[in-house]
């Protein structure tokens, strides 16, 4: 049992000794557009990606931004089970998530979409939709990134086919993020400017 345990921790640390921090430094320039701009950031998925998305939205909204300006828009789709086992009864699971979209997204909002495999439907479903809406499409993924990789406009894949190792690193990522807009004024005095798309410094 414990080699079990120190090949998977293995694993994940070979993942992360590979992993080009740049990937996530681009994220959150396309986040930071979201919130300078004051747009809505939907994020979805399924199962383990549920709540990862869950956790996005208490830590980006909770412990990103200080104050009451400027925080972040951040929006759930996986968090309301009435809705969605509504919507799946009525109209099939694949379009929980398109059909939540079309009561909230406006024209110019970002969409996360969460998936391990890249290719479950009512994730596409709702990519489509977004698109339709001229929304920009953000994507975290595994192994190949699936269909989803091809549909969105940034997209960060695991080099893993382990789904836990998959959500194990998108978790991380999620924490990295809030990590840098928690310290970018008290630490690394930096902000983006996202005309530039880059960092400038005060």
């Amino acid at each position: 049992m414990k080699s079990m345990i120190r090949e998977y921790l293995d694993q994940i640390a070979e993942i992360l000794e590979n992993f080009d921090e740049e990937n996530i430094a681009m994220l959150i320039k396309c986040m930071e557009k979201a919130r300078v701009r004051n747009k809505n950031i939907f994020v979805l998925g399924n199962g383990g990606s549920a709540a990862t998305v869950n956790h996005f939205v208490c830590d980006l909204g909770k412990n990103a931004i200080e104050g009451d300006e400027g925080r972040f828009k951040i929006i759930s789709l996986c968090d309301n089970i009435e809705t969605i086992t509504a919507f799946g009864n009525d109209l099939g699971y694949k379009h929980v998530f398109e059909e939540r979209l079309k009561n909230l997204m406006n024209p110019g909002d970002f969409l996360i979409a969460v998936s391990a495999s890249g290719n479950s439907e009512n994730v596409l479903c709702a990519v489509e939709y977004a698109k339709r809406k001229k929304g920009t499409i953000i994507s975290l993924t595994g192994a190949t990134g699936g269909k989803l990789k091809a549909q969105s406009d940034y997209n960060i894949s695991i080099d893993s086919i382990i789904t836990e190792q998959i959500e194990d690193l998108h978790l991380i990522i999620e924490h990295s993020i809030v990590t840098v807009y928690k310290h970018k004024n008290t630490v690394c005095g930096a902000v983006f400017d996202v005309e530039k798309d880059d960092f400038i410094h005060h």
